[in-house]
């Protein structure tokens, strides 16, 4: 089982695991060790010295571990394959035409020849941190600046701005109605036209819920099912959205009232 990864390396349960976000913080100490060397006649070539890097991404695990007390950490990568290309093949496409750091590979491999990671079949690193972050029976802190990490009720730290804080069900659901309203370009999802961030706030701040979500896109001449695929690419998964016995990821759909509709006024 997917979740046994915390157990393997856990005694106790209620023992605090931090699960860090290796995609993003292996890509930048990659991107930091990259230097440009002019060679003279307009020849330039690009290095990168690993030694370099791997000497920033482990003080910044050192950081952490000493920030947040605890030395007992998992660093999450990303599939190579990606579950929501099966909801929108262009998801991510743009990003397809940009390199990775020279090494970046090398990199992922040596971090998972040397600390405890976990790379799961079909899913980012994102929804790693999501499922273990909002599982109950776990202390479990996730360690990203990403965003979207806004959007998983459970423990967050973000060592950019050293900020901690504890995401309420309520704050994660609207988070995650935001981004399904505002999309996000650089993912390659356009979610609503026209609304951004600030048309986003004034929307849920009235009404948080996936009606007043559906009810914007339907002012676009958007039906429901266009706007349930952006908000199928906007979810990082969360506990309850991943079956554990199967493997099997379970697509997010407004919940059910007893009578077989749609409620609209819950996200879970």
């Amino acid at each position: 089982m997917f979740l046994e990864t915390l157990l393997a390396h856990t005694k106790n349960p209620k023992e605090t695991v931090l699960l860090i976000d290796g995609d993003l913080y292996l890509y930048r100490a990659a991107a930091a060790s990259e230097e440009e060397i002019d060679w003279g006649n307009d020849v330039w070539s690009l290095m990168s010295d690993l030694k370099e890097a791997k000497r920033i991404f482990q003080g910044f695990i050192d950081d952490i571990c000493e920030s947040l007390d605890c030395g007992n950490f998992i660093v999450a990568f990303s599939d190579r394959d990606n579950f929501r290309h099966d909801i929108d093949p262009t998801y991510k496409g743009g990003r397809r035409k940009i390199r990775k750091p020279v090494g970046y590979r090398e990199l992922v491999k040596w971090s998972k020849d040397t600390y405890r990671c976990h790379t799961e079949p079909l899913l980012e690193a994102d929804d790693v941190l999501g499922i273990c972050g909002s599982a109950p029976d776990f202390d479990v802190i996730m360690v990203s600046d990403d965003k979207d990490l806004k959007s998983i009720p459970g423990s967050l730290y973000r060592p950019m701005s050293g900020e901690f804080s504890v995401i309420s069900k309520q704050q994660a659901d609207k988070s995650f109605l935001k981004q399904a309203l505002m999309g996000d370009i650089t993912d390659g999802y356009g979610g609503c036209p026209g609304v951004g961030e600030k048309t986003a706030e004034r929307i849920l701040a009235k009404d948080p819920t996936w009606s007043a979500v559906v009810n914007e896109y339907s002012k676009k001449s958007l039906g429901h099912d266009h706007a349930l695929v952006q908000a199928r690419l906007a979810r990082i998964l969360r506990f309850e959205d991943w079956d554990d016995q199967k493997h099997q990821i379970k697509l997010w759909t407004p919940p059910q009232s007893p009578r077989g509709r749609v409620n609209n006024d819950k996200v879970a």
